[in-house]
């Protein structure tokens, strides 16, 4: 009786040992998939702060009066260059 009783209680300790161990497993799993998505979270935040201030800087361009020549040269070389950085941005994304 006593011996049935304590394989009974040896069979539930390697149960719990088992579940114990997959529960771990899990738990690290998720741990890796919250530090995932927590920098992809951090990667989107960055390129929602750039396109943010690329939409700034065309609002500043295009806020710019063009009186001259030289302020439409101005707006121009401005506009390549910020089509450069879209471009160089896109790049590094990849």
């Amino acid at each position: 009786m006593i011996h049935e009783e304590l394989q009974r209680l040896e069979k539930l300790a390697a149960q719990v040992s088992k579940k114990l161990e997959q529960i771990e497993e899990q738990n690290l799993m998720l741990k890796h998939e919250v530090d995932f998505l927590r920098s992809s979270i951090k990667e989107k935040d960055a390129a929602l702060e750039d396109f943010k201030n690329q939409i700034k800087i065309t609002k500043l361009v295009n806020s710019i009066p063009v009186e001259n020549i030289e302020s439409a040269e101005l707006r121009e070389r401005i506009n390549n260059y910020i089509q450069e950085i879209d471009n160089i941005i896109a790049y590094l994304s990849e």
